[in-house]
């Protein structure tokens, strides 16, 4: 999905395309669930270093112990190809086909922070990929709703989130510019990947108060993280938090 530019110690991971359940869902079972703790719990100290290390253009030295727990709970090796499983907790995207990637859990977590969401939340995703950041969203308790305009990923998103359990975790395929309007208003707005603008039916789709993260500059080349909190009037009071680099959002929506 995204890799941040700021900090050398951060590794210059590139990811590839638009990607892209505390009511614990139920991920990977008994033996596999040990064999990846340590990695789990490996995964996590890392990114924890990382924003510490990020914290003066974050504006923050630590994530939401929700965040944390969700990160580490959450099986990530179930949303990679079987090939790559054995990378699956390296601080790093991995290709999951169709020209995509899963994203940099560094990245993930940033945003499942900035999104400032509670168990009980209903959050928009613009760009599904593998589903791994709907499900941690979903291990935090928050009601997902995902749009993916990749059909097979879509569906292969729509089958891993429900085989782990994962029943927060909605996800369909078409045009996520336009939203889930059946499920709005929504507390929050996630887009994992990068657009020049704010989506307007993104905008009208969020509650007053709302937060909407989501990388936003040229199509090409580095964009900015940014955070847009939706005030009473509709209009939107942004906060830019890190550089970063992601690819575009597609589709007819933005095309045209």
């Amino acid at each position: 999905m995204s890799q941040p530019l700021r900090g050398h110690r951060t590794p210059a991971w590139i990811a590839g395309a638009v990607l892209a359940g505390t009511l614990i869902a139920t991920p990977a079972a008994g033996a596999e669930a040990d064999a990846t703790a340590e990695p789990r719990a490996a995964l996590v100290r890392e990114i924890e270093a990382e924003v510490a290390y990020l914290a003066p253009q974050l504006g923050f030295d630590r994530l939401q112990p929700a965040v944390v727990d969700a990160v580490r709970r959450t099986p990530r090796h179930e949303f990679v190809p079987e090939a790559l499983q054995a990378h699956a907790y390296e601080n790093r995207p991995l290709p999951i086909g169709s020209g995509q990637t899963i994203s940099q859990p560094l990245i993930v977590a940033l945003m499942t922070h900035l999104l400032d969401v509670q168990a009980g939340a209903t959050v928009y995703e613009l760009g599904t990929g593998s589903g791994y950041q709907a499900a941690v969203l979903a291990e935090m308790g928050v009601n997902v709703y995902s749009v993916e305009i990749v059909e097979p990923l879509a569906e292969r998103a729509r089958q891993t989130l429900a085989a782990l359990g994962y029943a927060r975790a909605h996800v369909r395929a078409g045009d996520g510019y336009l939203g889930w309007p059946d499920a709005a208003p929504f507390d929050a707005v996630i887009i994992t990947a990068a657009l020049e603008h704010v989506p307007a039916p993104l905008t009208e789709q969020l509650r007053p108060g709302g937060r909407l993260v989501m990388p936003i500059g040229q199509r090409s080349g580095a964009q900015q993280l940014a955070v847009f909190i939706k005030a009473p009037d509709g209009t939107l009071q942004r906060r830019d938090v890190l550089t970063v680099m992601f690819v575009p959002v597609t589709g007819p929506s933005v095309d045209r």
